[in-house]
Formats: structure tokens, sequence, C-alpha cells
């Protein structure tokens, strides 16, 4: 396959980077997005800014550097208090993976660990998967694609699905073995809403899809196994301290509690998006995993693909869980809702500081009738589960 065959859903290549850019100047909502950042500089005057700093850019990788790196840099003075990156030494920085990961923030989990890839001597930084949902405006789409993003495609029928699945599968194989790129992708579709992390077997058969090996066995089920080491899978684990969206999730919890039918508009999604940005984190750490491939050679290949790729889910999820930075707030939540003791764990201003930020968070639910008790239990939710998954671990 070549590059070509990809082109309804992937990332600009470098001959095409000039011409989008020019068009995304061009843009009037574009234009008034940078109008809202530097009120006081005449249309022209800002263009020949970002002209000025697009010298240099031919790949989306020099984009992500020229531009991202400092808007994410800006991103976490303004809204952590500090972030933090560890992963295993004996990971080779010049080899390629798929960073596979619990997923916190629209936008910013790809953005922070290009960051913490860049400034920790990694060669390539990631190629994104994102959903189409959020390609509501012309001007994003190319953004995105600029920024090495690739299209994950929602809301399809079951013929288009099989199609889409197949072709961001065979996408992601040749994006790692032939043009020598790391990615990351979520390990479900869409958020965990109270941060129960847990990798769907529907992801991991897609990566599988793709995959092409003359030297299948006979039921298939190696290649599974030869389909996913071909990807050389890292699991990465997100912790946020503070989750600036968790009042706009148990926002969601109590809409669908009272109307079953109701669904997320593309305004709630813009909402997420920007709050996600804009937000509080407190501490934010990021750590991966060592590959996997090791752990894949033990498995028996003759057991059915639907025990492996379970198999191959849990393992994922231990990794992730394992790997969590437990914060005060996610004791403090967990000795409210299961009635444990782990006082020890937190301070009394600890607590306090909590309980103040709980009721400022919920203060900023806008639905009709907000159920206070009820958004308080999802919230505290969102903050005691990773502790569970995580003490889970050392049993």
């Amino acid at each position: 396959m070549t590059i070509h065959d990809f082109d309804e859903i992937r990332p600009y290549e470098p001959e095409e980077m000039p011409v989008v850019f020019e068009e995304l100047l061009n843009d009037r909502q574009f234009n008034l997005l940078m109008k809202g950042f530097v009120p006081w500089l005449p249309k022209a005057v800002r263009n020949g800014l970002l002209r000025l700093m697009f010298k240099g850019v031919k790949t989306s990788q020099d984009f992500q550097i020229r531009f991202m790196k400092p808007v994410v840099k800006l991103e976490l003075w303004r809204c952590t208090k500090g972030a933090s990156f560890a992963y295993p030494r004996s990971m080779d920085k010049k080899d390629r993976y798929l960073f596979i990961s619990n997923h916190r923030d629209i936008v910013l989990d790809s953005a922070i660990l290009d960051l913490m890839l860049y400034s920790n001597g990694f060669e390539r930084t990631c190629e994104i998967g994102i959903g189409d949902n959020l390609l509501i405006y012309p001007w994003i789409k190319k953004l995105v694609r600029m920024n090495k993003t690739f299209t994950v495609r929602r809301g399809l029928t079951a013929h288009e699905m099989m199609r889409s699945s197949v072709l961001m599968s065979q996408y992601m194989h040749f994006a790692i073995n032939e043009k020598r790129e790391n990615i990351w992708i979520a390990q479900r579709e869409g958020r965990a809403k109270d941060s129960d992390d847990r990798t769907q077997d529907s992801v991991l058969k897609m990566f599988c899809m793709g995959y092409e090996n003359d030297n299948d066995n006979d039921n298939g089920n190696g290649n599974v196994i030869d389909a996913l080491k071909h990807l050389h899978i890292a699991p990465l684990t997100i912790s946020y301290e503070h989750d600036p969206c968790d009042y706009l999730k148990a926002q969601e919890f109590q809409a669908k509690r009272d109307n079953p039918a109701w669904k997320k508009s593309k305004q709630d999604d813009l909402d997420n998006m920007k709050t996600g940005i804009m937000g509080k984190k407190g501490k934010v750490h990021y750590e991966l995993s060592p590959c996997i491939n090791p752990w894949l050679d033990t498995l028996d290949p003759a057991m059915p693909k639907k025990d492996i790729l379970r198999l191959v889910a849990e393992h994922i999820d231990h990794e992730i869980h394992s790997r969590y930075r437990i914060y005060p707030c996610n004791w403090i939540a967990m000795d409210e809702l299961d009635g444990t003791n782990n006082s020890d764990k937190y301070t009394a201003e600890d607590k306090a500081d909590f309980e103040a930020y709980l009721k400022e968070q919920i203060a900023k639910v806008s639905i009709p009738n907000p159920d206070e008790p009820f958004l308080r239990e999802r919230m505290m939710t969102m903050y005691a589960n990773p502790l569970r998954n995580y003490l889970a671990t050392k049993n």
C-alpha cells in the first residue's frame, strides 16, 4: 500500500502543508479565533506573523514543535501545578510504538504526550487518532491534520464501520512500520465518564483487521498475536489530580438519568473541549509501560481469538492501572464512598480543599433542577475509581 491509499483519513504530507496553511489563514472562522487571542492586531499583521512562524516548517512534526509545543507548555504553566513523565529506561527512543492510554482530555491527552516525548529525547512525536465528530468546522479538520492527526470515523452504518475499521487499522500498521511514526490512541471510544478505565476488546480487534501476513496458521489466532506485535503496543497511564470536566460528566449522568433520550450536542462537545483545555487540573502525571511484545510471546496461539483479545485487554488495563499517580483526593473520595479509613494518606487541609473544590464544580452545573447529592456521588466516583483499580493490581 502507498500513502495515497489513506488520503481520506491521514495527516498532511510535507508537500501539502504550505497550501493548507494558506487556506487556514484565509478561513473566516479561524481568523475570528485568532482575533480573540490578539484583538489589537490587524488581520494582515496577525497573518504576517503566522507566516513568519511557519517559515522553515516542512512536516507535521515541524508544525507540532514550532506551533504546538509553546502552546502546550503555556497550558501546563497556566492550568496545572506541574506535569511529570516516567518511562522505562530500557525503552528505545528511536523505535516506534502504539501508545494506548486511558482517556482524560479530548485535546490534551496526546498534546501533552507529544511534549513529553520531545522533551525527553524520543525521536518522533505521535500521530493522533481523533473522532471526526469533533471536526465540526473545516478549519478544525485542517488544523488537526497539520498536527499529525488521522481521522477515526464515527456514526457509521455497520457496513461503513467495517470498511472504516479496516482502513484505519491498515493505516496504523503502515504508519508505524513504513512511515516509522509513533501513534497515540485511546483505549476505548470516548472517555470513561466515571474514570473506570477499561480497554475495549473492539479496539484491539480493530488493530488486527489491517494486518497482512501470508503465514497465517489454520485458525488465524496466532495471526492475532502477530498483528498486535506488529504495532509495538506500549500502554500509557494519564493521571490528573483534578479533572476540569468532572462537573460536565456528572451533569451528563443526571441529564441521561432524567431523560434517557438525551444526547450530547455539538455545542456540548465544544464546551468539553474548551473546559478540558482551559480548566485547572492540579498535578498531572504521564507514565509509560514497557512494550507488551515480550508478554504477547507468552500467549498460547491456539487459544480462541476472543480469549486472546480478552487477555490482552486485561493485561493493558493492569499496566495502566498499576501506574496511576494517586493523589489525596482519590483517597478522600474512596473513604467517603466505601466507608474505608485511609486518613493517614491525607490531611485535614487536603480534605477541606477537596470539599471546596467539589462545591465550586457542582455550582457550575447548568441543567434544570440539579440533584446535588447525585452529582456529588458521580464526581466522587470519578476520583475513587482510579484508586480502586490501582489497589486491585496490588492484590
